[in-house]
């Protein structure tokens, strides 16, 4: 992926979440939201190194996965407004995001449901022989769920060509890690046969070099990306929450944001002016595509019950 397109991908999260903050007091927007700032150099750095063809699964925190498969503005932010134009025709809402033709299959509100439907595909790509990827992506909370562990198991088992990717904030809603989890998630991992590796996600650089190498050794069997980030909002909603007292807040933000940290040389080479272009369009397309949404068609209600079971 070329440096300015690396570029536009993370302000483009970043700048669609903070517009989604905006409007969501008007309460003009139809589905609860779980933001992502602070997480855009994982899904931008993961997908910047998947090979094409790749089929990514992922949560309910999905936006910048949405987005960083390049996904359509139009049909983001018309699902979002409940719109006919958005990508599930606006009966699907944030949560439930997909766009299969540029790899994202699934994502669900549910916790962990998408990482056995992932390995699934994965299989059926093994038995076609397409040599194709598959990409789970999860929060650690549901590395806590049962199913976590048979997906584990069965994809080390088949030797399957996946990659599963532990977004870990440390937070399962307002719970911190410490107060659930007993057990070291690399030993974990490594236990079934499972090749691991460690990111921190407030760095570009160490997603996209941790991920690579990864893919390189998939070869040989499923793989495991751990990364850990800082999760800058409440659990669901446009606020900051540290004020209830269930973490601590950071002493100065951009120590804990990972577009103060782009260090990836390739980057170098955008001028400040580069830059300032490249935000201030994306700035018109995000404008343009929240107008539309505004003013399209909620669908009727006898579409209630379409696209449930095929013709």
């Amino acid at each position: 992926m070329p440096p300015e397109e690396i570029y536009r991908r993370l302000i483009l999260i970043r700048e669609c979440e903070e517009r989604i903050r905006r409007e969501y007091p008007s309460d003009e927007l139809k589905t609860p939201t779980h933001l992502g700032i602070g997480s855009e150099a994982i899904a931008v750095g993961v997908v910047s190194q998947l090979p094409p063809g790749t089929k990514c699964f992922g949560t309910y925190r999905n936006h910048a996965l949405y987005l960083a498969l390049n996904g359509n503005l139009d049909s983001f932010f018309g699902e979002l407004y409940g719109k006919v134009s958005g990508c599930g025709k606006g009966k699907a809402g944030s949560m439930h995001l997909s766009n299969p033709d540029k790899g994202l299959v699934l994502t669900s509100a549910v916790v962990g449901t998408t990482i056995p439907v992932a390995v699934g595909a994965a299989l059926a790509e093994k038995y076609q022989e397409t040599g194709k990827f598959v990409v789970s992506f999860f929060g650690d909370g549901a590395t806590e769920e049962g199913v976590f562990h048979e997906s584990l198991n069965f994809a080390a088992l088949h030797k399957l060509k996946i990659l599963f990717v532990c977004e870990d904030n440390g937070l399962a809603i307002h719970t911190d890690k410490s107060q659930r989890q007993t057990y070291n998630l690399e030993y974990l991992v490594t236990s079934y046969g499972i090749g691991y590796g460690y990111a921190n996600g407030l760095y570009l650089s160490d997603v996209v070099q941790t991920t690579a190498r990864l893919i390189e050794s998939s070869f040989r069997g499923p793989v495991f990306l751990h990364v850990e980030y800082h999760r800058f909002l409440e659990h669901v909603g446009p606020n900051k929450d540290y004020d209830v007292g269930y973490r601590v807040k950071p002493s100065l933000q951009k120590d804990w944001d990972p577009l103060e940290h782009l260090d990836i040389p390739l980057l170098n080479s955008l001028s400040t002016q580069d830059k300032r272009s490249i935000k201030e369009k994306l700035l018109a397309e995000i404008e343009g595509a929240v107008e539309r949404a505004k003013s399209a068609p909620f669908p009727k209600p006898n579409e209630l019950y379409g696209d449930v079971y095929e013709d």
